[in-house]
């Protein structure tokens, strides 16, 4: 038989398992050797100086065999095949330098043998995971083959780079070399379990430029502090904790898969511990009540705007003939209620815009020798006037906020009193707003009961206009859930299994108007009933309601640089004062239940602040009832309030209402 030159080593063999050749040209990846053969079927295989292998006629069918008599097989019983544990260590060896022990020579006994493959997890997704998840002993499964380019360890270009290229380079290599450090122990590991994490120099490289250029993508202000910190912690990690992170390093980059997001709970208002009973926690927050006279400046309606003023407003939409400006881009579009003939709703196409409103960099004490740093983007890190935009939308969006004209779509409605009702406790809630031809509608209504966090309403509401986008970037809402909600008042299948989450997959209830939404949670509220919500202007505005009891966490927690129109946004006030992330949801959106609650919970932060203080002072209390020590009245509680930045006054300047 002619000797194989390896231009079929790659294509498998037809035969399969059912091949009987030992030198078959065909590739055998999966065949294992065997250690007896048959004598019915023995083939005896020669090596003759040249290396040429011939294979002779089977037992009985050959009289005799060219060269020495001592090479027929079937005659020396000293003859036999090598063993299996004999195989493996000639594996390495070429032909010529395997030898029989009575010095004929062999060639490799089918094909070179290679190293074990490294093993697979005994799952049938395709991900890494701890080998010893596999059976033991199985080396038959492979981890699937890996693509990895071919990089040098210099830092990606990037739009806007947080640090200059010499002092990327420098980190760079710093971070690659704790890598490797860490990849060589795990070479040296006694531990044979771990080796499959094992990475080649490409692979190191790989990971090296991948967390680089994401923590200078994320991180683009503190670029510098989160990489040292990365590679101090890399060089005191232990080999299990780097064999976990190459594990998901290699599931995300190379097989798509991304790790699996632990589950929590959701946040309750058990985890904030006043020492006062709910009753008591209710007598404190009303002294937290926020006056909005004074504030209509910044959204705050506080009268029921008169027919008048709705005529005018009407008028002038009707002489615009519908051009808007877009609220995300700043161009002019053209709006129809109603649709065109044509079926649009906007005019202008798509939208090119930027999801993120511009950072501007802290000063630093070199800018006056390097220059300021440009303003940027953090959606995408491009500087301002570079592009249009990094995101594209279906169509043009507006927003409507003079008071006039929300109130020319639904006339605002003052709280009613109910006597029949009695006394009230407290409600936080919390809205969703999308797009629609009219401007930005409520979509979504939530209320939880305070201090408690017990819901109360969460249905989703079909707004008056058209949609033009639902906005589930942050209202959390798609079209998903309406084509599954249920309409309100019907029980909701599979409630007790739901998530506190919005998921895609939730059922809820929907109400047909905005109207009907605010008359569900005007049944909750008397005239005096503390309204609690962050913004709390935006989601008055939405359901059109004028209520005189409010408590607003943006004036509970004003913003540094002086308070009212700037405002902290809650996801910063809940990481702060909770120790509580929210709206982590990303494209997925907000979950209003989860904002109303962690507001309430930011509530109760400044009943437990204010209680503090006070309760040094000698206040307490007596059936429920808040009472003051001797020479100290309500007049010095508003004192004590404004000490905390609490109140009027605290963190931004109010005009004087008009006399």
């Amino acid at each position: 038989m002619f000797q194989p030159l390896g231009l079929f080593a790659e294509i498998p063999c037809p035969q399969k398992q059912e091949c009987a050749l030992f030198t078959c040209m065909f590739n055998h990846d999966e065949r294992t050797l065997a250690t007896t053969s048959k004598p019915s079927n023995t083939a005896a295989i020669l090596s003759d100086e040249s290396g040429h292998v011939s294979k002779k006629q089977r037992l009985g069918e050959a009289n005799s065999v060219q060269g020495p008599p001592s090479t027929s097989l079937g005659n020396q019983p000293s003859a036999k095949l090598p063993s299996k544990a004999t195989l493996q260590t000639m594996g390495s060896k070429t032909p010529s330098q395997v030898t029989r022990g009575d010095g004929i020579k062999l060639p490799s006994a089918s094909r070179d043998v290679s190293p074990p493959p490294r093993a697979m997890p005994a799952r049938h997704e395709a991900s890494v995971s701890s080998p010893t998840a596999a059976s033991p002993g199985n080396t038959s499964t492979k981890l699937p083959p890996r693509k990895v380019p071919k990089e040098r360890l210099n830092p990606r270009m990037l739009t806007k780079a947080p640090a200059t290229h010499a002092v990327r380079s420098a980190i760079l290599n710093k971070l690659h070399g704790a890598m490797s450090k860490l990849n060589t122990n795990l070479i040296n590991s006694k531990d044979d379990s771990n080796k499959c994490f094992v990475l080649n120099q490409d692979e190191l490289v790989t990971m090296a430029l991948d967390e680089e250029e994401k923590v200078a993508r994320d991180h683009y202000s503190v670029y510098s502090n989160i990489i040292k910190l990365r590679i101090v912690k890399l060089t005191k990690m232990k080999l299990e904790e780097w064999t976990d992170e190459v594990k998901t390093h290699l599931n995300t980059r190379y097989y798509k898969i991304k790790p699996a997001q632990p589950t929590q709970a959701a946040p309750t208002s058990a985890s904030i511990d006043t020492g006062l009973s709910v009753k008591e926690e209710i007598a404190i927050a009303t002294h937290l009540i926020t006056p909005l006279n004074g504030l209509e400046e910044y959204g705050y309606v506080t009268k029921v705007p008169p027919e008048a003023a709705i005529e005018t407003a009407k008028q002038g939409v009707s002489d615009s003939k519908g051009w808007e400006k877009c609220e995300r881009c700043g161009g002019r579009f053209q709006v129809f209620p109603g649709r065109r003939e044509d079926g649009a709703l906007a005019s202008g196409g798509q939208c090119t815009y930027h999801p993120s409103r511009p950072f501007h960099p802290p000063r630093k004490r070199t800018d006056n020798v390097t220059g300021s740093s440009e303003t940027y983007f953090p959606c995408c890190s491009e500087t301002v006037g570079t592009s249009s935009g990094c995101t594209k939308a279906n169509t043009h969006v507006f927003k409507v906020s003079e008071t006039k004209r929300l109130a020319s779509v639904l006339q605002f409605k003052a709280t009613p009193a109910q006597p029949e009702k009695g006394r009230m406790d407290p409600v936080s809630f919390d809205c969703e707003m999308g797009y629609t031809t009219l401007g930005l509608e409520l979509i979504r209504l939530t209320a939880v009961s305070w201090p408690e966090g017990r819901e109360l309403v969460d249905v989703l509401v079909k707004p008056m206009g058209e949609v033009l986008d639902l906005n589930s970037r942050f209202s959390g809402v798609f079209p998903e859930h309406y084509a599954s909600a249920v309409p309100y008042g019907t029980p909701i299948p599979n409630a007790a299994s739901s998530d506190s989450q919005l998921g895609k997959s939730k059922s809820m209830q929907v109400v047909e108007s905005p109207a009907a939404a605010r008359e569900i949670l005007l049944n909750l509220l008397q005239p005096d009933t503390p309204l609690i919500a962050h913004a709390i202007d935006n989601d008055l505005n939405a359901c059109r309601i004028i209520h005189p009891t409010v408590i607003d966490t943006v004036i509970l927690y004003p913003n540094p640089a002086g308070g009212l129109p700037l405002r902290v946004g809650l996801k910063a006030l809940a990481r702060r004062y909770l120790e509580r992330d929210i709206q982590t949801g990303g494209n997925q959106g907000h979950d209003s239940k989860e904002d109303s609650i962690a507001t309430g919970d930011l509530v109760r932060v400044k009943v437990r602040e204010l209680w503090k203080r006070i309760k040094a002072k000698g206040w307490k209390f007596e059936n429920n009832e808040l009472i003051p020590p001797a020479g100290e009245d309500l007049k010095s509680l508003q004192e004590h309030k404004i000490a905390m930045s609490v109140g009027p006054g605290a963190g931004f300047k109010r005009k004087k209402p008009p006399t």
